[in-house]
């Protein structure tokens, strides 16, 4: 999907209120100065909500969140249906229409409207030239994806979509759910065959197989987060390949039993 109304939108109000990022600027005050108020507050079955009334519009984030940097990928996604989606009205949020790990098929059924939220957040909290001069001169690692998310203040999860979504390295990004591959993504400039594993378990030499076996806890920390497999893991081999190391990154979340499996060469 190359839609890119969200970005485009997101980039212009950058430049229209003379700001190169918001990282340290208060959601609260942010989403004011473009006319909305922001409400914190428990919200059942919804991460995020917009309520448009004839004088005044509401973006809400359930203060139950955990993380503040989902917080704020929530209300970006919001502010991106308050500039673009006049029409939405009531609109509540939740982990399928906020997730980016989901297949093409699966974010059309949200609805465009949810793709367009998603990339302006994505914009919005992580602009793209400030974005690839942080990663400049940089190996790709978790230790990258961690500065970064620090940096500007999102989840790994988020961060590691827009690595891929920016080229910054050659990747490989596997979605599992309940021990079964969902979708897969690649940077363009990723250049092996990956092996047909869509709706199958992940494989057995595998790093995302070992976390499904651990039952999603954590099994590696600090440099081991990163560990060597082989090519043959996740690609195809033709006669003339050979069977190289690759490196594979595991972000297991337990209470939703998946794994976001980050593949790249050594």
């Amino acid at each position: 999907m190359k839609n890119s109304k969200g970005s485009i939108i997101a980039k212009k109000l950058l430049s229209d209120i003379g700001f190169d990022e918001i990282t340290h600027l208060s959601m609260k005050l942010f989403v004011s100065g473009l006319g909305a108020t922001l409400v914190e507050e428990k919200l059942h079955n919804s991460d995020g909500k917009i309520v448009r009334g004839k004088t005044k519009t509401l973006i809400k984030v359930n203060s139950q969140i955990p993380y503040e940097s989902k917080k704020r990928f929530t209300i970006a996604h919001e502010v991106g249906h308050f500039l673009m989606h006049e029409k939405i009205e009531v609109h509540n949020e939740n982990s399928n229409t906020l997730n980016w790990f989901v297949s093409t098929e699966t974010q059309l059924k949200n609805g465009i409207q949810e793709w367009e939220a998603n990339d302006f957040a994505s914009e919005l909290l992580m602009p793209e030239q400030i974005f690839r001069n942080e990663t400049l001169g940089k190996p790709f690692s978790p230790d990258l994806i961690k500065y970064l998310s620090e940096r500007f203040k999102t989840s790994i999860t988020s961060t590691v979509f827009r690595c891929l979504q920016l080229d910054i390295h050659p990747l490989l990004v596997v979605f599992i759910n309940n021990g079964t591959v969902k979708y897969w993504d690649k940077t363009s400039n990723w250049t092996y065959w990956i092996k047909d594993i869509t709706k199958l378990t992940p494989p057995d030499d595998s790093v995302a197989m070992e976390y499904i076996n651990a039952d999603y806890e954590f099994i590696y920390s600090g440099n081991e987060k990163a560990q060597l497999i082989s090519k043959s893991t996740w690609c195809n081999l033709n006669k003339y390949d050979k069977d190289t190391d690759f490196f594979e990154y595991c972000i297991p979340t337990k209470q939703y039993k998946t794994i976001i499996s980050v593949i790249w060469e050594k």
